[in-house]
């Protein structure tokens, strides 16, 4: 799914960075600069490198009609949490290793800032789950997640059973490490590295994929994301635990549930025009290399 975003409304930027990066700062100083029409919000750890007022994360989340990221997936992350599930225009400037979603270079920030002020961008409309933890039909945790929820055991941890059920049919019981549900984002993260697809970011699935399984015969698999996954812990757990998004944990315990469905709210990403879906996994995984 894709869009554009009208001129003239987006007035307030908020420049969500990677903590103690050099880069970073000197970057958000050169666009604060260039742009002083606007006005520009930042996080804590941002104000006080560039000597500036600050804000809280709830401020940018209610008042951002822009977040421009300046570090690398997992700043983007972070961003999306932010904004709580508002619909703001994400431009991922990379700083970091991979970037696989911040897809702008440094070098032109700048020009890619002016197109999407100019009305003249082009988004890219990304699914994202909801994540319930049940404990004793009680919602302990709710989360909202861009990539993946990982349900997995720490180093010395036993194997766990995951009694997996979709729309209410039984899909199997996982004898595993443990399980992924990704969505087609994160299918090129975590969900890939387990042996898990690569999912175009138009189709909205989630993936699940068996970590570890101890059976050759559960493999990943793709379904609707408009049906409800959910998974049970059905025996004695040590040092198992909830990951979300790879930004908060929780332990878990036995008989726990864990529900997964798409979220209503999606995250709008400023797409590179210089780079299609699969010249970025060319460009970044070096994917169809021979």
């Amino acid at each position: 799914m894709t869009g554009v975003i009208a001129s003239g409304a987006l007035k307030t930027i908020a420049l969500i960075a990677r903590p103690k990066k050099d880069e970073a700062v000197a970057l958000a100083r050169e666009l604060i600069a260039q742009f002083s029409d606007r006005k520009f919000l930042v996080e804590q750890h941002l104000g006080e490198s560039l000597g500036l007022p600050w804000v809280s994360a709830a401020e940018i989340a209610q008042t951002a009609d822009l977040a421009i990221i300046l570090g690398g997936d997992g700043t983007l992350i972070h961003g999306a949490r932010v904004l709580r599930g508002r619909a703001v225009p994400m431009l991922g400037v990379n700083l970091g290793s991979l970037g696989f979603m911040t897809e702008i270079p440094v070098s032109e920030a700048s020009e890619m800032l002016r197109t999407v002020l100019a009305g003249e961008a082009k988004l890219d409309s990304r699914m994202k789950l909801t994540c319930r933890l049940y404990r004793e039909e009680s919602v302990i945790l709710e989360d909202e997640v861009l990539n993946d929820v990982v349900i997995n055991k720490s180093a010395l941890a036993k194997v766990s059973t995951h009694e997996t059920w979709l729309d209410g049919a039984y899909v199997a019981t996982y004898l595993a490490d443990g399980v992924i549900f990704s969505t087609p984002t994160g299918s090129t993260a975590y969900s890939l590295s387990a042996g898990g697809p690569i999912i175009h970011p138009s189709v909205d699935c989630v993936v699940v994929t068996p970590i570890c399984p101890h059976a050759l015969t559960q493999r990943p698999v793709v379904v609707p994301g408009d049906q409800v996954l959910s998974v049970r812990l059905t025996n004695e757990l040590q040092d198992v635990y909830l990951t979300v998004d790879g930004q908060v944990g929780h332990a878990l315990k036995k008989g726990d549930r864990i529900e997964v469905q798409k979220s209503p709210h999606r995250l709008l990403l400023v797409r590179n025009p210089r780079l299609d879906y699969f010249a970025v996994l060319r460009q970044k995984l070096h994917w169809g290399e021979r």
